[in-house]
């Protein structure tokens, strides 16, 4: 009785939460089967906690604060980037304490976070003190006990991911669809199903990719740069950007680019254009596919340039560690790193190194190249968040995004001015919009701004063609291949959609 009666409350107490304040834009699940599903998270959390404790009020006062926290993350998360939280989300945050700056929370020095969490800890072992513990007197009873539940829980957990109970977890959870899921089963449940749904889908044989066959080098250089939260700054209110005049006279194809979020998740763009595959073909790995393949993509254009005899360089003016890049970039078929130690030198613009800076880097190594060169590029000085401070003299967001947004726009200026007496393709694109007051999510159906240059000949007349993110990555497999695709191959040219 004594731990029915918490367990009841914090059952009955998080139900509450994600009733009255949970994040969910669909209808409430209220089939028995889904509230049963709801309580049972509820309860597996609770029994997680109580592991640690043993003492039923506090791992149910736990569970509550754990799940009102969850509800509490998510909500922010979606009024940031449109989208409330999943489970790959925790393979993050190892990141935020190495690099607090790139996050929209203080750091844990902060008294708004130290305060919290100092108080939680000795909050946590006052109660610890007051609050008799259940387990048994004896200590072989205790061992046992001390050693069951733990055991218990690991084998449910094992249980999850192999027949028949995965079976039944993937009947109700056949695809990512979280606004759904999280309405019908509640946030902690759809935590939980997507982990072992994501693990799974690892753990399942994968077919033999299709061969690819090597040919002769296409275009002789090939650069692709990824430009941090670009858009079009007249589409937010913003002057005109010289640029894009030079875009729409001399690119041979540009246009608005449906890129797989907003405002973050640099990674899911970077994959979709480096591989051409879609976020349909990804499973429940598409909210981070690099943690879900890391890199080990056959097809990737990295891996086909270098099969086709190209040089290959990846080229990002930040710490290697950062989304596994270094491990990741290397698995995609990058011969040639050149990061956050190569740059200690270069101009910084803000907290990064100016785009400018990093374009004069990425002509010195074209000049550099051997022979055929494909490099990808990521750029790094308007990456958010925009706070006061961070540019003297400009505390407005909206007025620090557009300053550094001049010299992203002058970097590929420099570039095609630079490079254009050769045969080179160029290719630029945004990776997501900015997360700024003015950009909620929503904007522009996640649209961000792209333009395919191709240097040194006489091409056709510029055209606009709207494109999603992994059509642009299977149109550029043309660029490193002496032969275009023909249609019906993977590297077809995407119609407008």
């Amino acid at each position: 009785m004594s731990f029915l009666v918490p367990f009841g409350l914090a059952l009955g107490s998080c139900l509450a939460i994600e009733v009255f304040a949970g994040d969910t834009r669909a209808p409430f699940g209220r089939r028995l089967p889904d509230l049963l599903l709801r309580l049972s998270a509820y309860a597996l959390l609770l029994l997680f906690w109580f592991v640690f404790s043993w003492r039923p009020w506090l791992a149910a006062s736990t569970c509550v604060v754990t799940v009102a926290a969850l509800v509490f993350i998510s909500r922010a998360k979606r009024a940031v980037i449109g989208e409330p939280l999943v489970f790959s989300d925790f393979a993050l945050l190892p990141q935020v304490p190495r690099h607090p700056q790139l996050y929209y929370i203080p750091p844990v020095t902060d008294l708004r976070i130290a305060g919290p969490v100092i108080g939680t800890v000795l909050g946590t072992a006052l109660w610890y003190w007051l609050e008799s513990s259940l387990l048994p007197d004896q200590p072989s009873e205790r061992l046992a006990a001390l050693l069951a539940l733990p055991a218990g829980l690991f084998a449910l957990w094992f249980a999850a991911g192999h027949r028949p109970l995965s079976g039944w977890i993937a009947r109700r959870f056949p695809r990512p669809d979280l606004d759904s899921d999280i309405a019908r089963g509640g946030l902690p449940a759809c935590l939980l199903a997507y982990a072992l749904r994501w693990g799974a889908e690892r753990r399942a044989p994968v077919p033999a990719p299709a061969t690819v066959e090597p040919q002769a080098p296409g275009d002789g250089v090939v650069i692709l740069v990824q430009l941090e939260s670009f858009v079009d700054p007249e589409r937010l209110g913003g002057p005109h950007l010289p640029l894009m005049d030079l875009i729409r006279a001399r690119a041979v194809q540009y246009g608005r680019l449906r890129v797989p979020a907003h405002g973050a998740y640099t990674m899911r763009s970077e994959h979709a254009v480096l591989t051409g595959r879609g976020p349909e073909s990804l499973g429940f790995g598409v909210y981070d596919p690099y943690l879900a393949t890391g890199g080990r993509e056959p097809t990737s254009l990295a891996r086909i340039a270098r099969a086709n005899g190209y040089e290959t360089r990846f080229v990002h003016p930040f710490h290697r560690d950062f989304f596994q890049r270094a491990r990741v970039m290397e698995a995609l078929g990058f011969q040639r790193l050149v990061m956050g130690e190569d740059f200690t030198e270069a101009a910084r613009v803000g907290p990064y190194v100016g785009d400018v800076a990093l374009g004069q880097r990425v002509l010195a190594e074209v000049r550099q190249r051997g022979g055929p060169l494909f490099l990808f590029c990521v750029t790094m000085e308007n990456h958010g968040p925009w706070k006061p401070g961070r540019l003297p003299g400009i505390d407005d967001p909206l007025a620090q995004y557009l300053h550094h947004v001049v010299g992203t726009g002058r970097m590929v200026e420099d570039l095609v001015a630079a490079l254009d007496g050769e045969s080179v393709t160029l290719c630029v694109f945004g990776d997501h919009a900015p997360a700024l007051p003015t950009c909620k999510p929503g904007f522009g159906g996640t649209r961000t701004d792209y333009a395919l240059f191709r240097l040194g000949r006489q091409g056709d007349a510029p055209r606009r063609a709207d494109l999603s993110a992994h059509a642009l990555g299977r149109l550029l497999r043309d660029t490193v291949a002496a032969e275009p695709a023909v249609a019906g191959s993977s590297s077809v040219t995407m119609p407008r959609w």
